[in-house]
């Protein structure tokens, strides 16, 4: 099973870099053509995208790895760290295009050919929807934090290449109206707008891969899940929980259970049976999870 999600996740990420650079290349040449800050700000994203997943992609292997001695949480804090590097330069771009678009707009915006951009965008969405629907496809049978990355950036793409292309319909439309002297402002106002919308989710992501990075504790919500379920599985066998600990390295979930018993007797047997009922309750909900359940012993 883990030997066929890899391949999945190595093909959809190989699929996600070819359609990046077909995208980045368009994009670029649009700008060349068209002038438009907003095609810019696409071409940027999609460049750092490219940038990224490159080494992302001789990185899947070691996901998979077990933990060690010298490893003891495995290369799950890799995946985090390379999360975190890719959200953080995506943050620093897009602040930087905000900037820039934000003085442009201060000194009177300016012209572009909104034509162009209009039925590049249309051909745009259909392409973005169209590799959102394949890598959902790919993942369709396993959760992965980078695959999920990736559809993540594609629905993006969709939303604002099809954004774009309603913006830019709208500048053609005002042409010979009284309303034509916004039409210099359409482009750097979008691409302000699409600054401030796309800058939310990498910094929920770095903040969250932060916390995994540093080996802090999960977040609440799912801390109680795991106990509420463990708790169910131990009371069958007179056991309860001492201290409950739960750690997520990128794709991988660490619990550790201190137990004892009513009767001061834990038995082996039990732990294995409970242990095991744990993986397969929670297993649903997590993608490579390890549940260690270890007597409390008096002190």
């Amino acid at each position: 099973m883990q030997e066929k999600k890899l391949k999945i996740e190595k093909l959809a990420m190989r699929i996600s870099f070819l359609g990046t650079v077909g995208f980045a290349a368009a994009e670029f040449l649009i700008f060349l053509i068209a002038g438009s800050r907003a095609v810019l700000m696409d071409f940027v994203f999609d460049f750092v995208d490219v940038i990224l997943i490159g080494p992302l992609m001789f990185l899947i292997p070691y996901l998979y790895k077990p933990e060690s001695e010298r490893h003891p949480y495995g290369y799950g804090q890799v995946e985090s760290l390379f999360i975190i590097m890719k959200y953080l330069a995506l943050v620093v771009v897009d602040v930087v295009l905000l900037y820039d678009n934000v003085v442009t707009i201060l000194h009177g915006g300016h012209t572009i050919n909104a034509g162009t951009v209009f039925l590049y965008e249309m051909i745009s969405s259909i392409g973005t929807l169209t590799m959102c629907l394949v890598l959902k496809y790919l993942s369709r049978k396993y959760e992965s934090m980078i695959i999920e990355a990736e559809i993540f950036s594609w629905k993006i793409y969709v939303y604002t290449s099809a954004g774009l292309a309603l913006a830019f319909l709208l500048a053609i439309l005002l042409k010979k109206t009284p309303y034509a002297f916004l039409i210099p402002y359409m482009d750097p106002v979008i691409a302000s707008v699409m600054a401030v919308v796309l800058i939310i989710r990498p910094i929920r992501e770095i903040i969250a891969n932060t916390r995994n990075l540093l080996l802090f504790s999960a977040p609440p919500e799912t801390v109680e899940e795991v106990r509420k379920v463990a708790e169910e599985e131990l009371k069958k066998y007179s056991c309860r929980i001492k201290f409950l600990e739960v750690i997520q390295t990128g794709r991988k979930t660490w619990v550790e259970i201190y137990i004892d018993s009513e009767s001061d007797v834990v038995v082996l047997h039990h732990l294995r049976l409970v242990r095991d009922a744990i993986r397969t309750r929670l297993g649903k909900d997590f993608d490579q999870l390890y549940v260690e359940l270890i007597p409390d012993l008096p002190g």
